[in-house]
């Protein structure tokens, strides 16, 4: 008790100090009169269940213990576990970012991930793919040397955490004189959601296997609207989903990051309660090339902790979808939001 109630004071200085939100005021947090019933208890058809000694931390107030981040890149590997540091992962482009210039437009996030490489193969000796948040944007063609091209022309002018949520011009190709392959090119990522979960086994265990349990429930619960996606489709609208390495609170596990666009959904003011019983929100359709060209990335990102299976359904229903928070006292760990311009740091 004495360590959660030390995290808390920390946590209550620091948004003394730097004016960031507190969680009430960071994202819109379920309620019985406007969301309906089934926000108040967790998914009764759940079958997926946490090892039996599956143990996590469960007293330390969470909300504002996170480094402040401004751009988030992903790198495609094949594969869901790393070296302790991703930067060791040698002749990675994970080990490139480690050595390269950092970018000028705020601290960058870098996690390896799932996301298919080209070849499908954990091969770093060809080229992968990257996903640059809050962007929504796909550069394929990356290498290790050109990744100070990709820092300097590319990363370094895309939308940061704390950009208004305004449309923003990127190249759609990068060229870097360093590589062999051709110039890097970019695009933007089809989904309207994605979703991050933390599978580094080698930082712990329990991120090991929490993960796939996590990512089979969110499957589950997102196949009935349509909206589930593997690894390599790439359909317009849906949710990704995909493993990354540590983020930091492996004792928090499960850890999720969920990055939405803008009213990802088209149902973000929808009142459930309000509803005739048994209906179901009417989802918007996959934006069109023109809609997409003019995109201006993720409007926000989520991140939760001490997430069970059984949070699932209602994590997919609330959170993906609506942009809301169900546990906000218990998992909310904090994350931005461009629409009002308000962070958890």
């Amino acid at each position: 008790m004495a360590a959660a109630g030390l995290l808390s004071f920390i946590g209550g200085a620091r948004r003394l100090v730097t004016g960031s939100a507190r969680a009430s005021d960071l994202f819109p947090q379920t309620k019985r009169d406007v969301d309906g019933e089934d926000c108040t208890h967790d998914c009764d058809s759940c079958t997926v269940k946490y090892p039996r000694h599956f143990k996590v931390e469960e007293t330390h107030p969470l909300y504002g213990n996170i480094k402040p981040w401004s751009t988030h890149v992903l790198v495609a590997t094949s594969k869901s576990d790393w070296s302790r540091r991703v930067e060791d992962e040698r002749g990675s482009v994970m080990e490139a970012f480690g050595n390269a210039s950092k970018p000028s437009n705020g601290r960058l996030m870098l996690s390896a991930s799932n996301m298919p490489t080209p070849n499908n193969r954990p091969d770093y000796a060809q080229p992968t793919t990257i996903l640059v948040l809050p962007a929504f944007t796909i550069v394929e063609n990356v290498t290790p040397p050109a990744v100070p091209s990709l820092v300097n022309k590319y990363i370094s002018r895309a939308p940061t955490t704390s950009d208004p949520l305004e449309p923003l011009t990127l190249p759609k190709t990068i060229s870097s004189s360093r590589s062999r392959v051709g110039d890097m090119i970019a695009r933007p990522c089809p989904h309207r959601a994605i979703v991050l979960l933390c599978s580094h086994r080698t930082r712990d265990a329990r991120c090991g296997q929490s993960a796939p349990l996590i990512k089979k429930e969110l499957e589950r619960h997102l196949r009935l609207l349509g909206l589930d996606r593997d690894l390599d489709d790439e359909r317009p609208g849906g949710v990704g989903i995909y493993f990354v390495n540590h983020v930091g609170g492996h004792k928090y596990s499960a850890n999720m990051m969920v990055y939405r666009r803008p009213n990802a959904f088209g149902i973000d003011d929808v009142q459930r309660a309000k509803l005739p019983p048994g209906e179901e929100p009417v989802l918007q359709k996959p934006v069109g090339e023109e809609e997409a060209a003019v995109d201006p990335g993720a409007a926000q990102c989520i991140w939760l902790a001490r997430v069970r299976p059984e949070d699932c359904e209602n994590i997919v229903r609330y959170t993906i979808l609506q942009g809301k928070v169900v546990k906000s006292d218990k998992q909310l760990r904090g994350g931005f939001d461009r629409t009002t311009g308000v962070m958890s740091w």
